[in-house]
């Protein structure tokens, strides 16, 4: 393993840093990035190592192997909107059902999304915990994250019901928005179903078990495809002497059935966990019940090293009013700071988003319609750097989680981070080109309608070229939420959407009369400023590492 070092000498080949430094007051290995002796370490020795080939050589295969199911998984997701779409497309009034679903979705995505994205903590936690061979800790994780998303649905629930009242104020064209009310009142049914999925995902994967997601999310499209033809269009069957009608519902229709393939994802997931505790003996109902060792030190009911009951193995303090069994305190607190700047970062980004539709939505049906239509392949290409992103935090907490055991080189952090970065730039040039040669025949699979093609196709031709940098920005976050640092890449984007990008696209879409092109050319000047700076902050993070 080499011989520790501190901080008053050079790092030599063969060191290995103490990591164990900051510690939790409950007894648990703080992640990476607060360590105060790696921020220093950090500043003191500025020259990073150098990314070895056979590292990423070694890293690829595991990479690829947890993101393909993934990234199935994902455009499995996105692809339930995209039906929605294309489906409300071939109404009667296809520009009206699009834009009103399109603004139902805007407060829903911007409240579920950023709040829920507080569950993206459990991507460094769980991932650190197994890759130190804990697994009682990840398990415990689960626990915490699923109570997290219980006490955040009920609150984005009443925050759901109490929207319309302030929807309906917008300046808006009052057809999109008596429509869009009721809409969004059915997208509120999933919010429950849509958070419990998102902390059941974020343990499964972290067991690189992608199948059963990319599964779920699959066979929901098939869930979600049928309720939109049943509810959307209306239909009247007979069954001998008895006629069964379905009204047709329309966009509130569509909502519906988006709610109940929630639900159908969060029941296969459960069905994946239970099949998993069965196969692989995680021992989660040893850990609900507080039976392993971790729990009882941090209870108080063994005692630690110091010989002293009250205190865990090193010696600290624990509350014991703030423990009971499975459930901490300490936890929940512990993974609302980690994931808040993961949330808040979210926000920022689906946030502009919103606010671009929103600005658009003033300009008439039409052009947001069109926006619509770019939006959602822009929406389904960003998927796989996503699913991607979540793949590399995965990695990149395990190698953190096995070099605190002497398991795992810095190499194999730096070289599981670079790696998911390269290969979610790589895939978006691809999509990029795609998006430039064929603009038209890619916006007439969504309508028909030759005004929202013509409309689609400008921003269509704008999206090709944030592409690359959509792809680099979202990978190099999921590398830092490996290491812990969900705090800087949420400043950057911050700074890049709100401070840079959003200010120039509001000049160029109202003040320099391009519409909706301007708010677009805003987006693009804020995902390369983000995906520049995001780089720059892996690429000095990893000088702890080195």
């Amino acid at each position: 393993m080499g011989v520790k070092v501190g901080i008053g000498r050079r790092p030599r080949p063969g060191d290995v840093f103490p990591f164990a430094s900051g510690r939790k007051p409950c007894g648990h290995p703080a992640p990476l990035w607060l360590d105060k002796k790696l921020r220093r370490a950090a500043l003191r020795y500025p020259f990073p190592m150098r990314l070895k080939l056979s590292d990423v050589r070694a890293e690829l295969p595991p990479l690829l192997h947890l993101a393909i199911p993934l990234i199935a998984g994902e455009l499995g997701w996105v692809s339930m909107s995209l039906v929605d779409t294309v489906m409300l497309g071939h109404l009667p009034n296809p520009a009206l059902a699009m834009s009103a679903a399109a603004l139902a979705q805007v407060p829903f995505n911007v409240a579920c999304f950023g709040l829920g994205g507080i569950l993206l903590g459990l991507d460094t936690l769980i991932s650190q915990a197994l890759g130190a061979r804990r697994q009682h800790e990840a398990n415990r994780w689960l626990f915490h994250g699923i109570l997290m998303a219980v006490a955040l649905s009920a609150l984005l629930t009443v925050l759901f019901v109490l929207t319309p009242l302030l929807m309906m104020r917008l300046p808006v064209d009052r057809a999109i928005l008596v429509q869009a009310a009721p809409a969004l009142q059915g997208l509120n049914y999933g919010t429950l179903p849509l958070l419990l999925y998102f902390t059941l995902r974020r343990y499964l994967q972290a067991q690189h078990h992608g199948r059963p997601i990319a599964f779920a999310l699959v066979s929901a499209n098939l869930v979600n495809a049928v309720g939109d033809w049943a509810l959307i269009f209306g239909h009247q069957f007979r069954l001998g002497i008895l006629t069964l009608r379905i009204p047709a519902y329309g966009v509130t229709g569509s909502s519906w059935a988006t709610s109940f393939a929630r639900l159908y994802l969060m029941l296969v997931l459960l069905i994946a966990l239970w099949s998993g505790e069965r196969k692989h003996q995680y021992g989660l109902r040893d850990s609900l019940r507080g039976r392993n060792a971790d729990a009882q030190a941090a209870t108080g009911r063994l005692a630690g090293r110091s010989g002293t009951p009250g205190r865990d193995k090193d010696g600290l303090r624990v509350n014991r009013r703030a423990s009971l069994g499975w459930f901490q305190l300490s936890h929940l607190r512990q993974l609302f700071l980690l994931g808040a700047p993961a949330g808040a970062s979210i926000l920022a980004e689906i946030g502009i988003f919103a606010l671009v539709t929103s600005l658009i939505a003033t300009f008439g049906p039409l052009p947001l319609a069109g926006h619509e239509v770019a939006l959602q392949c822009a929406s389904t290409t960003f998927m796989v750097p996503f699913a991607i992103s979540a793949a590399t935090s995965v990695r990149v907490g395990h190698a953190i989680g096995r070099m605190r055991i002497g398991a795992a080189r810095a190499g194999n952090v730096l070289a599981a981070g670079w790696s998911g970065i390269g290969s979610g730039a790589l895939f978006m040039l691809c999509a990029s080109v795609l998006l430039l040669t064929f603009p038209s025949r890619i916006a007439h699979l969504f309508t028909p309608n030759p005004e929202v093609v013509s409309a689609a196709v400008p921003l269509l031709l704008i999206a090709a070229g944030f592409q690359f940098f959509d792809g680099v920005q979202t990978t190099a976050t999921g590398a830092l939420r490996g290491v812990g640092n969900t705090r800087t890449p949420f400043l950057i984007q911050l700074l890049g959407y709100w401070g840079i990008g959003m200010p120039l696209g509001i000049l160029l879409g109202f003040h320099e009369k391009l519409g909706a092109a301007g708010l677009w050319w805003g987006l693009l000047i804020a995902l390369s400023s983000a995906a520049i700076l995001l780089c720059l902050v892996w690429r000095h993070s990893t000088r702890a590492l080195s």
